[in-house]
């Protein structure tokens, strides 16, 4: 089976001053369509770095970064943008909801960017509210939802185009350890029942748990452990 995800001897350098600091080194990762893959290392050890390569987000200075059959690091301007919305959806630690705007109106978003019409993306939107169990708070306003809450919007938003490929980074990391359960729990469920191909960064080892994969990576190369594989 080929990978969706092949990462080939990725480098990754940022410029300070005069200064030059290489996140990642040489680094090579494949993720198989339907994985759930945790990535997790110290502060510093370039998985949040390497999950924004992955998911279109950043450029790597060197390398071969293949997603869903594409390479990604060729792609520039709108081509990426287009790729993005097509392909990957986002979960992040703070949500990043609109606070202006209800629930279904938030996981309507990314659809403004297609070519559905207004019933389809109802339909839509509807499938993914119900899929993250929060049909009744779709009229709700983020500021009237739990963290919990928010989160799952968060998540729904990001499946609504129904994705290749979600990317979440910290998606827990706001919250109290009951309500992180049930959000990785959704994570799980949607990969186990939707078949969806998930990377996650994350620093809770309870958190890793709830993947098919942990990686580890420390000071920008994978770490010995990275083929244990989560019980």
């Amino acid at each position: 089976m080929e990978p969706l995800v092949s990462v080939r001897q990725v480098v990754k350098r940022y410029h300070r001053g005069r200064e030059t600091i290489e996140v990642l080194h040489h680094l090579d990762l494949d993720i198989a369509p339907g994985e759930f893959v945790a990535l997790m290392g110290p502060s510093g050890s370039g998985k949040t770095t390497l999950l924004n390569l992955i998911g279109g987000l950043d450029r790597p200075t060197s390398g071969e970064i293949v997603v869903a059959g594409e390479r990604i690091e060729k792609l520039r301007g709108g081509e990426l943008a287009r790729w993005r919305a097509r392909h990957v959806g986002f979960v992040f630690q703070f949500y990043n909801l609109m606070p202006t705007l209800s629930a279904e109106a938030n996981v309507e978003l990314p659809l403004l960017l297609t070519r559905l019409n207004g019933r389809q993306r109802k339909e839509n939107v509807a499938a993914a509210l119900e899929l993250v169990g929060l049909t009744d708070r779709k009229r709700h306003k983020p500021n009237e939802l739990s963290g919990g809450q928010q989160q799952r919007v968060a998540i729904a938003r990001a499946i609504v185009s129904d994705p290749t490929l979600l990317v979440c980074d910290e998606p827990t990391g706001d919250l109290d350890r009951d309500t992180a359960e049930g959000v990785l729990t959704l994570l799980q469920q949607l990969n186990r029942e939707q078949g969806k191909t998930i990377v996650m960064v994350t620093h809770d080892p309870k958190a890793a748990e709830f993947a098919s994969r942990i990686v580890h990576l420390d000071k920008g190369s994978l770490a010995p452990a990275s083929a244990e594989a989560a019980e």
